[in-house]
């Protein structure tokens, strides 16, 4: 025992790789150097080139200090410093003369800075490690980046006591999210979930119960990561996946859905990344990853190729009066694993006897085949891998097609019953006459009754090609609490807060269609049909749907901040660089609906009132009532006079064919409407030439009086250019020649700055109808 204990701490001796010197002196950062965050892209880089120091655009006009790996496609960021605090173009990170070392805005407010200790900074430098530090003369670390990780780890860092991960809130969303992982300073290693956006935790998800024990992780160069006791003792491995780093960049994350993940990618690009679960990662023909899903899953989301993989058939049961082995099969994929979940493990076995242990096992989802034996994988699979070094096969156990799940529906088994007592009744029909009419009689009624109940039940089936959730009248009015809380209401509907007590207390928005049944049987069916088809992290999320008779009702996720037309139109202004972000927000979820949907969707009626937000601000359109789809073979359609007043293109009064203009039309109206903080129509203005926006817009463009429509924002007047950019942007939108009109594309590649905005030409006129 003893001498087993003494190993491990030689182990753990040899494995553990401490800083405490800078091992370089080239390419040091000397004091008075600075960056600026800006489209130059100026970086600090370590002397290999492998890490870079410098700003990150995150969306237009707003940076985000950083740290990322510069040698791969993906620029990976490890680490942040104003993650909860964006820096606005021409904000300066600067090491002053003094040895500070801050982030500033460009009217010097400080945005971020490095706590510094000890002796006087001399010098900086960003390491081939990934660490920044900042040293004295005697080349002492002062600070260092290592020491503020925010959610990722690298080779040769240490979490010590007191020290903590914070996830991001999503992929793209730097800002701190929902989960943390903590060292505690009681020696125990525990994941919490947190009181967003509040920084007090709820509960702990997972421990390592080391209290009094536990002292620090670490993550070694040999690409192991664990928790070691103060005298280096291992306690306990949270990845033992050995990777040397001379062969590939690594890193520890804890994503924003509270798992902390350990990826490697090869130096050399000759081998794959890491995805998603149930996916594998090969290199495409540009020697860049790409992440795929296996025959029989489908990407989660298609827009996140990281998003991972879902099945598309029903897994094999595990009931054991029910066999289904003789309806699976297997796909081959030669050259192909997942490394990780490895639950049983066959030596000297067969093919045939690989295969017949998976089909024979509910829980194998794959088996590797190879020389060497059999490994059965189960879900979810984690980070797999298609090269040709890894030989051998992965054997993929889908459903047969055609193959149905065995008869265990309530409708089965009602006729199931229904067999049962015509068998029982047929026993007792000797006894007499009479009490056959009486059997006769009851066997009857139960048959009416069980039909009557199909057919209601049947009425309420899921609408055709709509896969969402279909609630129950009494449901949502449970929901609801009766209806009490209105959110709004529209000339056809009116929206109600509600909570699903049986999903952990879920917020939803309730959608309770009105008026005339005619013209809310078609609202419904268009809304249901036309969000059903979408998936976009700026449409607003339909969660399900009641179609009971005449209660028609649509159940959305609860976006908590409202409508943009609150936040734009009310009391205080919202920041410019917010607003930024909210215009891009809005352009992408259109470019989705006009051109990435398998059937083209016109919303007809985009405005401030139907774009919500929801607890990061985060724009998202609603309100598909009045969508027109389009088939694939149709780019335009006649219908009548859609949209609110005031947003609707000149088009739709002339009779002319629809087109997904007439949504740029629209969202050229709020941009405008978005930039300046004000309605297009505003009666109560002292100049009547101000009344309208767009015109006023336009005459400012024209004669170099911007300012006057910012008026007092400050920020937007700092940011004059793109403020005159974004103007120049919506007034190409509104047009009044729909061929003049931009695509939704091509407006936002202008928004995000990647295409030239040319000079708008004069829209000669304006629809005057408010």
């Amino acid at each position: 025992m003893a001498f087993a204990i003494l190993c491990r701490i030689i182990f753990a001796i040899l494995i553990l790789l401490p800083i405490s010197t800078i091992a370089q002196t080239n390419l040091n950062i000397t004091l008075g150097s600075s960056i600026v965050a800006n489209r130059s892209n100026s970086t600090w880089l370590s002397p290999s080139g492998e890490f870079a120091f410098g700003f990150q655009q995150i969306v237009p006009g707003s940076y985000l200090l950083a740290i990322w790996f510069n040698n791969i496609p993906q620029r990976t960021i490890v680490w942040s410093a104003n993650r909860n605090n964006l820096a606005e173009e021409g904000s300066i990170i600067q090491l002053f003369q003094d040895g500070r070392f801050e982030l500033n805005d460009p009217r010097g407010q400080r945005i971020w800075a490095a706590n510094l200790a000890g002796p006087r900074v001399a010098y900086a430098a960003m390491l081939d490690i990934g660490n920044f530090v900042l040293a004295s003369n005697t080349s002492r670390v002062v600070w260092q980046s290592f020491d503020e990780p925010t959610d990722t780890l690298l080779p040769g860092q240490t979490l010590n006591q007191g020290g903590d991960l914070v996830a991001s809130f999503s992929e793209t969303n730097y800002s701190s999210g929902r989960f943390l992982f903590a060292m505690q300073t009681d020696g125990n290693l525990v994941f919490y979930t947190r009181n967003f956006p509040m920084n007090d935790n709820i509960f702990a998800y997972t421990s390592t119960q080391t209290v009094d024990s536990g002292y620090q992780v670490v993550f070694n160069q040999s690409g192991y990561i664990f928790l070691a006791a103060r005298n280096g003792t291992i306690l306990s491995f949270l990845s033992s996946e050995s990777a040397s780093s001379s062969q590939f960049y690594q890193r520890a994350i804890l994503e924003y859905d509270g798992v902390l993940r350990h990826y490697v990618y090869p130096r050399s690009n000759n081998g794959p990344g890491a995805c998603g679960f149930n996916s594998f990662c090969s290199l495409g023909t540009d020697q860049r990853p790409n992440c795929e899903c296996p025959n029989g899953y489908s990407p989660v989301d298609r827009n996140d190729r990281m998003s991972g993989c879902k099945l598309d058939y029903v897994p094999q049961s595990c009931d054991r009066e029910i066999n289904e082995t003789g309806l699976f099969s297997f796909i081959e994929m030669p050259n192909a694993d997942w490394p990780d979940f490895d639950y049983d493990i066959f030596e000297q076995y067969d093919e045939d006897s690989c295969r017949r242990a998976c089909l024979d096992d509910c829980f194998c989802a794959v088996a590797i085949y190879n020389d060497r034996g059999c490994w059965k994988k189960k879900f979810p699979l984690s980070n797999g891998r298609l090269d040709s070094s890894i030989g051998g096969k992965a054997l993929i156990k889908i459903r047969t097609r055609n193959a149905t799940v065995n008869p265990t529906s309530e409708s089965q088994q009602n006729r199931k019953d229904q067999s049962t007592l015509i068998i029982t009744g047929s026993a007792l029909l000797g006894s007499s006459v009479f009490l056959n009419l009486v059997l006769l009689s009851s066997l009857l009624i139960f048959i009416c009754y069980n039909r009557r109940k199909s057919s209601i039940i049947q009425s309420y089936t899921v609408l055709p090609g709509v896969n969402i959730r279909s609630f129950t009248f009494i449901e949502l009015q449970e929901a609801t609490n009766g209806f009490k809380e209105e959110l709004g209401n529209g000339a056809c509907s009116t929206v109600y807060k509600g909570v699903i007590n049986n999903e952990n207390g879920k917020l939803i928005a309730v959608k309770k269609l009105g008026k005339m049944v005619e013209e809310a049987e078609v609202e419904f069916k268009a809304e249901v049909s036309s969000i059903s088809r979408t998936n976009h992290k700026n449409l607003v999320q339909l969660l399900g749907y009641c179609d009971e008779g005449q209660n028609k009702l649509l159940v959305y996720e609860f976006m908590s901040n409202g409508s943009l037309s609150s936040f734009i139109f009310g009391n205080s202004r919202p920041s410019w660089y917010k607003r930024v972000q909210i215009a891009c927000a809005i352009a992408r979820g259109l470019c989705y609906l006009h051109d990435e949907c398998s059937t083209q969707i016109i919303h007809c009626d985009i405005k401030p009132q139907n774009v919500l937000l929801d607890e990061t601000l985060t724009a998202k359109i609603s309100d598909f009532g009045l969508a027109k789809l389009l088939r694939p073979d149709q780019t335009r359609t006649t219908t009548g006079i859609r949209g609110t007043r005031g947003y609707v293109a000149p088009e739709w009064f002339r009779n002319m064919p629809i087109t997904v203009k007439v949504d740029v039309y629209s969202f050229g109206i709020l941009l405008l409407e978005l930039i300046c903080c004000r309605r297009n129509v505003q009666t109560d203005v002292e100049n009547e030439n101000e009344e309208i926006l767009s015109y006023w817009a336009y005459d400012c463009y024209k004669i170099r009086t911007l300012k006057l429509l910012v008026a007092d924002d400050e920020e937007a007047i700092y940011d004059i250019k793109q403020f005159e950019k974004f103007l120049m942007i919506a007034l190409w939108c509104i047009q009044e020649d729909p061929s003049l009109r931009p695509k939704m594309k091509r407006v936002l590649h202008m928004l995000e700055g990647s295409v030239e905005v040319p000079i708008p030409p004069n829209p000669e006129s304006f629809t005057t109808i408010c």
